[in-house]
């Protein structure tokens, strides 16, 4: 009986212990992103949420902050290096003062194709500036996108450079990025996100310089009739995880994240890209009018903004500039 009792006894133990382990909470991985939720990175970041709490069965949660909900780039970044926050994107020109390689995403007329953009972000280079922040406890894992930007603007259709001269155009607060349209005769005007939409629609500034996704989900072309495409920047999303979280996890909870972030990378991507042939096809609905550069003025345009390279090629380094030139034209 004694024996009998023994084995119920662990029976019963065995059970409990398996019945915690099945209404134990999720673990929570915190993501925090700057975008709406429609934008075709909202949606790969709830693609990435799905294939994490399905493969986990259940072991972990993951709560978005679309919108910048979470805070700017700074809380984010101490989000991260806390560990109050697991996982976090933001753009590359925030992220200049860990490394001056990430300059390279502000230059114009670099990338010819998204193809071309692909073999940095996903090579070596793109890659290697993301170890600067692994002191500061954050890992790069990858590169979202944005887009390439074109010229918006509500006061005439711009078909050449000539067109685009003295126009007040919304920039970032990237000298690069306000060096290249100085450079093409506008008048860069740094306005923060949050005010864009008030400012084109108040026309304090002209226009802005703005991939197609971002400008269609953000309703711009409500107040802005015409889009030139420019194709000038190529503007990447670098995706970060927290390095206190990263190395709490076991092996094959590592290798399931990191394999969603994969999948939900190619899927943003591909949302981007055929996002944007599906916005022009509406754009005349809008009551925009686009126009397409053709490729000897596209060369006038990327001819007139050199300068930007000198200007900034001490700080990227002349080396690193010329490696990505060959790299992109293989």
């Amino acid at each position: 009986m004694r024996n009998v009792r023994v084995i119920i006894l662990a029976l019963v133990a065995v059970l409990l212990i398996g019945a915690t382990s099945a209404f134990a909470a999720p673990k929570v991985i915190k993501l925090a992103h700057p975008n709406v939720p429609q934008h075709p990175m909202g949606m790969a970041f709830e693609k990435f949420k799905q294939l994490v709490e399905e493969r986990s069965g259940g072991k972990y949660k993951v709560d978005i902050y679309d919108s910048s909900k979470f805070g700017n780039f700074d809380s984010v970044v101490q989000g991260l290096q806390l560990n109050m926050l697991q996982m976090g994107s933001a753009a590359t020109p925030n992220l200049a003062p860990f490394s001056d390689e990430f300059l390279i995403f502000d230059l114009p007329f670099l990338f010819p194709s998204y193809e071309a953009a692909d073999k940095i972000t996903d090579g070596p280079i793109g890659m290697h500036a993301t170890k600067a922040l692994e002191p500061s406890g954050i890992v790069g894992l990858g590169y979202y996108e944005i887009g390439f930007r074109n010229l918006w603007n509500n006061q005439k259709p711009v078909k050449t450079l000539e067109d685009a001269k003295n126009l007040k155009i919304r920039s970032t607060p990237s000298k690069a990025h306000i060096s290249t349209l100085r450079a093409l005769g506008m008048n860069p005007t740094p306005v923060s996100w949050g005010e864009v939409y008030t400012a084109l629609q108040q026309k304090t500034v002209d226009g802005i310089d703005i991939d197609l996704n971002l400008a269609w989900h953000n309703n711009f072309p409500e107040v802005n009739n015409n889009v030139t495409i420019v194709n000038s920047l190529y503007s990447p999303h670098l995706v970060m995880i927290s390095k206190r979280f990263l190395d709490s996890l076991n092996a094959e909870d590592k290798a399931m994240i990191l394999a969603a972030f994969e999948e939900s990378k190619l899927y943003e991507r591909k949302l981007i890209r055929d996002g944007e042939k599906e916005i022009l096809s509406k754009l005349a609905d809008k009551g925009v009018t686009v126009v397409k550069l053709t490729p000897e003025e596209r060369a006038r345009w990327a001819a007139a903004s050199a300068g930007v390279y000198k200007e900034f090629e001490e700080r990227i380094g002349k080396e690193l500039i010329e490696k990505i030139k060959a790299t992109v034209a293989e």
